[in-house]
């Protein structure tokens, strides 16, 4: 409400404008085509900020819109927390010889990759009486009821964990839609209703802690591939005759610096994030021009994951987000991490739960989740549900210590 309309009606014709550019652009490498979108794209979302009202800094009032209560003042010394131990974390994967990955890269048909994605998510408990899978080029989840929730992948032939992950992350997503309690569907605390579809988490970080849990917690587990990797290999018994469920868990949790934030490993994933926050919180304050995001973003991944970026594609014209006005979003996606280790830590308190991860029955886990954070939609905060389900705020040390527990093993060729 406190966004003029002719400001909002601004944002909305250089979004299509602003994405129709950076598409041209990122396909040429051509971040001086996209420049002058971008400087516009970032006014307009100091405006906004400005409009929306802030204390300590502009880039507070972009955030509060994706993360309720989240501030730079928050997200820094969580960073600086991460950051202390994923780095030399990763310095140590890094020094031991890699796990085998060949047979990722063999050709996996996708029709049957479609098949077997399906057959994951309903294992998992995706409700596909009121869902659907489909595929796109971008993997995403839209529900327009709790009845009507469609999640896609995007299948990669000679590749095969980026469809399998894509469908289980949606699927995280597609759940938590699906398990919002009926009495306030299609309510103000369930759904945006403006927009006339379901986007019902108490955040975006919140919703982001559902798919990684799913994808990561659940999904790149060594006891899940224990159980599911046979069929796995029953669907493609050609390509993964020579390789057992050990190798497979290993190769799909490789550690590896690279430049593209949606292909990073778990270790590298949040400094990929860490270099946008700080990017895009400086430009909004003034402190950094945008004709000088380029030098900065390679400056940034030099010091942070020690990588030279060839082009500009592979660099700051990667996401999508600063074209189409999403300016404070990308803090959700480590936020998510960090709220999905501290919910699954809780979870596995819970005898029914392990039993079930154990045994391959993922219903008593769903029906935890669903307890504790689906039913709820928007009717509480991240906190609340932070702070009922675990008795914590938030709180990055269950995640670390997950990432620490795991990581040696997993590397160990």
């Amino acid at each position: 409400d406190r966004i003029p309309e002719p400001l909002l009606h601004e944002a909305a014709l250089l979004k299509t404008e602003a994405q129709a550019a950076w598409v041209a652009a990122r396909a040429r490498s051509d971040f001086p085509a996209f420049r002058p979108y971008l400087e516009r794209s970032f006014a307009l979302q100091r405006r906004i900020a400005d409009a929306l009202g802030w204390s300590e800094h502009p880039y507070d009032a972009l955030v509060a819109q994706y993360e309720p209560g989240m501030a730079l003042a928050r997200l820094r010394p969580l960073f600086a927390t991460l950051r202390g131990r994923l780095v030399p974390l990763m310095q140590r994967v890094l020094d031991r010889p890699p796990a085998r990955r060949d047979f990722l890269d063999r050709d996996y048909p996708v029709d049957r990759q479609k098949a077997f994605a399906r057959t994951l998510t309903e294992r998992v408990g995706f409700d596909y009486a009121h869902g659907r899978l489909d595929e796109t080029v971008h993997p995403f989840e839209i529900s327009f009821t709790r009845d009507d929730v469609r999640i896609t992948s995007r299948y990669r032939p000679g590749y095969l964990p980026a469809g399998l992950f894509a469908a289980l992350h949606e699927a995280g997503h597609g759940m938590y839609e699906q398990g919002i309690d009926p009495e306030i569907g299609r309510s103000a605390l369930a759904t945006d209703i403006v927009n006339l579809y379901a986007v019902g988490g108490a955040s975006f970080g919140m919703h982001e802690s559902q798919s990684r849990l799913l994808e990561n917690r659940v999904g790149r587990s060594r006891r899940f591939w224990e159980l599911n990797f046979g069929l796995l290999r029953e669907a493609f018994p050609e390509q993964l005759a020579d390789v057992s469920a050990t190798e497979f868990w290993r190769a799909v949790n490789h550690v590896r610096p690279g430049l593209i934030r949606v292909e990073a490993d778990e270790l590298t994933y949040d400094l990929h994030i860490m270099l946008r926050v700080e990017l895009e919180a400086a430009v909004i304050a003034g402190d950094l021009a945008v004709a000088d995001l380029p030098a900065a973003w390679a400056e940034r991944m030099r010091a942070d994951l020690g990588l030279d970026v060839p082009d500009d594609a592979r660099g700051v014209l990667q996401d999508v987000h600063w074209s189409t006005g999403y300016v404070g979003s990308f803090p959700t996606y480590t936020l998510g991490n960090v709220m999905a280790s501290q919910l699954f830590a809780e979870a596995e308190r819970d005898p029914a739960v392990t039993a079930g991860l154990e045994a391959g029955d993922y219903a008593p886990l769903k029906l935890w989740l669903n307890r504790a954070v689906h039913r709820h939609g928007r009717s509480r905060t991240p906190e609340e549900i932070l702070q009922a389900a675990t008795g914590s705020g938030l709180d990055p040390e269950p995640y670390l210590a997950y990432l620490e527990a795991k990581y040696p093993l997993a590397e160990m060729g």
